[in-house]
């Protein structure tokens, strides 16, 4: 059913789950997997000229840091393929996955810009209107006692087509 499957990471903590569930689903499917991170380039070009050198080099280090958790996340074996990008986010993702032929983006519905949109952020909404292939959001569970274990992460995963 999944042969491929990109995990587009930013390193939040919400993140987290998603990357979780996905490599999971992968494994279930011993589907190929990229993970990808995206270098917001109106971040860059919204800051102040002398600082964006600078701001580019942190957020392409926070990029590789995000797919080095991709990677140790994964179970021993499990070969990751990854890739930072340059450009907006959802646009980077979605033409990545028509690249390497994709069967499922999965994403985290918050990133971290936090809580743009009511359910889903900004970028996880524009993915799954424009993704050309099926789109898994997960959302982060709450921080309680009584949260749902991790064990139970794919049964709060939503999927859109």
């Amino acid at each position: 059913m999944f042969d491929t499957v990109v995990v587009a990471t930013d390193g939040s903590e919400s993140v987290k789950r998603a990357v979780d569930v996905a490599l999971d689903l992968a494994d279930r499917f011993d589907a190929e997997v990229h993970a990808l991170s995206v270098v917001d380039a109106s971040e860059v070009d919204a800051s102040p000229q002398q600082l964006r050198d600078e701001l580019r080099t942190a957020l392409e280090t926070t990029a590789d840091a995000a797919l080095a958790t991709v990677e140790e996340r994964a179970d021993e074996g499990l070969e990751i393929d990854t890739a930072v990008r340059e450009g907006r986010p959802a646009g980077e993702i979605c033409e990545y996955a028509r690249e390497i032929d994709a069967d499922l983006i999965a994403t985290g519905t918050r990133g971290r810009h936090g809580e743009n949109r009511l359910l889903l952020g900004s970028v996880a909404e524009r993915i799954v209107r424009t993704s050309p292939v099926p789109v898994l959001t997960v959302r982060q569970l709450e921080t309680t006692d009584d949260a749902a274990p991790a064990d139970d992460a794919a049964a709060d995963a939503t999927s859109s087509v």
